[in-house]
């Protein structure tokens, strides 16, 4: 039972696994995303999803957003705990409350809202995309034209909802992101990650035989001479910077 002490309080909805090295160099999942996104004075909590660990219902409402991580699993797929998570979503939407989804957790709110999760035809999609955005037109945000993300998938949102309105489009993936009404923010790519996250993720799907090492090179090879060229941190900082005034506001 969570502390009913009136504060900001947020949840990570945990769809992967840790690994010792994330663990001991960037803080593991919850290190990384509250370094990103927690502001003074907030409590963020864990809950490993993936693990069939949800909050208790009772503490639901307590909670001012969810941010549903990305996962090496298929969010397309039939797991118990996945259909535990897309209930919740449904919950949450109901009570309007604020979730950011990231890879795995983009296309669970996508499926969630009725929208079709797929294979991509194009394959995997790995390296960093240049993101096309498009200006909202339910939101003041003011967004770049472009943002340049890591990308580490294979899986996409087909379609969505005639509700849900497409923001971000990139040349091999046609909804990068995506927003419902002003309280769900879908985004393929990985905002959260750096370089040195993204090439341990990289080796975790090779480990698994998700992908041939033979096609890394492929999928790659000219997305690390543009991550070491083009990747613009700052732009990324500036997306969540308004992000977060959206996000967060009227919480």
């Amino acid at each position: 039972m969570l502390d009913r002490l009136r504060k900001k309080r947020y949840a990570i909805l945990m769809c992967g696994e840790d690994s010792e090295y994330l663990l001991k160099r960037h803080g593991g999942c919850y290190g990384f995303f509250t370094k990103m996104l927690a502001e003074e004075g907030e409590t963020w909590d864990l809950y490993k999803v993936v693990n069939q660990e949800f909050p208790e219902d009772d503490d639901v409402d307590f909670y001012d957003g969810f941010v549903i991580t990305g996962s090496c699993k298929d969010a397309h797929s039939n797991d118990p705990w996945i259909h535990q998570l897309l209930t919740l979503v449904h919950t949450l939407n109901s009570l309007n409350k604020k979730i950011l989804g990231i890879c795995f957790g983009h296309q669970i709110i996508g499926r969630a809202l009725g929208g079709k999760v797929v294979r991509s035809a194009a394959g995997w999609d790995i390296g960093v995309s240049t993101i096309n955005l498009l200006q909202s037109s339910s939101s003041s945000l003011n967004l770049p034209s472009k943002l340049s993300l890591f990308k580490c998938h294979r899986d996409e949102v087909l379609d969505l909802p005639a509700e849900a309105e497409v923001i971000g489009w990139s040349e091999k993936t046609g909804i990068e992101m995506f927003r419902y009404g002003n309280h769900m923010l879908g985004i393929q790519g990985h905002p959260e990650f750096n370089i040195d996250i993204f090439l341990h993720f990289i080796d975790r799907i090779t480990n698994r035989n998700l992908i041939q090492v033979r096609n890394i090179y492929t999928h790659t090879s000219s997305s690390f001479i543009y991550i070491c060229s083009n990747l613009n941190q700052r732009d990324i900082t500036l997306f969540f910077q308004l992000f977060l005034q959206c996000w967060k506001l009227n919480n």
